[in-house]
């Protein structure tokens, strides 16, 4: 599921700034702390990526599946 938001753009003088907000339930489900570091990734002029700096574990826990090439080498 995907969240729509608006670009802020703000004039300051000679200073330029564009805020991006993030919607509640995405900054609660990533567990976002206030003064938290984030870099931005340019993939291409249609797709960024927010990416932590520090990394946090994930409370999901990898399950690394088997691959139909090694079953068949088995057999």
């Amino acid at each position: 599921m995907g969240y729509k938001v608006k670009i802020q753009k703000v004039d300051r003088g000679v200073t330029k700034s564009f805020y991006i907000n993030f919607p509640v339930a995405v900054a609660e489900s990533a567990q976002i702390e206030k003064g938290e570091e984030m870099e931005w990734l340019i993939e291409d002029r249609n797709m960024f990526v927010l990416k932590r700096t520090n990394t946090k574990k994930s409370v999901v826990k990898k399950v690394k599946k088997k691959t139909s090439e090694k079953q068949n080498n088995r057999a």
